[in-house]
């Protein structure tokens, strides 16, 4: 959770859409909606004009679609954390946008509590928060080519075995406070093995990290 406020850009091409998203950010008082946009690349320049904190993109917009400004976002406003809005049905689109570094990401049908910790744990952690994502990374790991498995072992075989644990239940979608107490060591503790395991691993978030564990086999 973030201490200072948090400033948001909706970016969604349905206003009833974007008018939700407000209604339920606006909520928290700690969360300010700067700017709205209808495409992505709207998006592009609300985020380098506004500098907002979080930036939540829907998938399927047009002129510019959610990946594609998520790509440029990356390299233009890199301290900004993006959020892809989705649906189940659009699985590999979901993938690919984790891969290329986004935040996270939220079904479309999530709970508006949910949506708040979201937005304000991707503020402050640059991480989407793990409980809003373990049945998700579920259904995207079991699609993963079997292939994979064999490189991810290999990156994962350079962790020590403290680091393995922990990824483990990343991989599981277990919190910092969870995963501290299961295995017995300080939340901030394992905040520092984490950010050990993804430079090590070269992964941009926890969610990448994540899907690793379980195309290497480890987790629940």
């Amino acid at each position: 959770m973030v201490e200072s406020g948090v400033r948001v850009v909706i970016a969604d091409d349905e206003p009833l859409i974007r008018a939700g998203i407000r209604l339920i950010l606006t909520s928290d008082p700690a969360i300010e909606v700067v700017a709205e946009a209808s495409n992505g690349r709207e998006a592009v320049d609300l985020t380098l004009s506004h500098a907002p904190d979080v930036v939540l993109l829907d998938i399927q917009m047009p002129v510019l679609d959610g990946l594609g400004a998520l790509g440029e976002l990356r390299t233009l406003a890199p301290t900004t954390r993006a959020i892809v809005l989705t649906t189940f049905g659009e699985r590999d689109n979901v993938l690919r946008a984790l891969e290329s570094g986004g935040a996270g990401f939220l079904l479309k049908d999530t709970a508006p509590a949910e949506l708040i910790g979201a937005v304000r744990a991707a503020a402050g952690d640059a991480y989407l928060s793990p409980a809003a994502t373990r049945h998700v990374v579920d259904r995207l790991a079991s699609g993963r080519a079997a292939a994979r498995g064999e490189a991810a072992r290999a990156r994962v075989a350079t962790l020590s075995d403290r680091e393995r644990e922990v990824l483990a239940l990343l991989g599981e979608g277990l919190s910092n406070a969870e995963t501290g107490r299961r295995l017995h060591m300080s939340e901030a503790t394992v905040k520092t093995y984490v950010s050990r395991i993804l430079a090590k691993l070269e992964c941009d978030n926890r969610v990448q990290a994540a899907l690793l564990a379980r195309d290497a086999g480890l987790g629940a």
